[in-house]
């Protein structure tokens, strides 16, 4: 659920319309790649949840050792590497969000958002750790 806060923080408020060059930017130190990695991110994040959601779902139908073997596995890994993924974007949102200019937005408009997918990224570290998928 985590992942859902964080991109839909980001694509919702993690954009701000420039009134004088009449573009929109990133909130993160008008750097796009930062709002598109948080938003890439949480998106492939959430879909692996849905993926990992049907392989629990369906782990007690599997009857091979060696099948279940490699599905607790590739979760373990997966895990690994998706805490790995949200460390890097905890980091990468946070130095952007660091060192934004206050000119580049005076109103103060999405700050909040930007905090807040700075948080859940943190977060999301910690919910990734490996679960372990025992049979019933």
């Amino acid at each position: 659920m985590f992942s859902i806060v964080v991109f839909g923080s980001i694509v919702n408020e993690g954009y701000l319309n420039s009134a004088s060059e009449g573009e929109e930017f990133c909130i993160y130190n008008r750097n796009p790649n930062a709002c598109s990695y948080g938003v890439a991110v949480g998106v492939l994040a959430f879909l692996t949840c849905l993926l990992y959601l049907a392989l629990d779902v369906y782990f007690p139908q599997i009857s091979s050792v060696k099948d279940r073997k490699k599905a607790v596995l590739s979760d373990i890994g997966v895990s690994a590497f998706w805490a790995f993924l949200w460390f890097v974007g905890f980091c990468y949102l946070a130095n952007q969000w660091q060192v934004s200019k206050p000119k580049d937005n005076p109103l103060n408009e999405g700050t909040d958002a930007a905090r807040a997918a700075i948080a859940f990224s943190f977060f999301s570290i910690f919910t990734w750790r490996s679960r372990v998928t025992s049979p019933p």
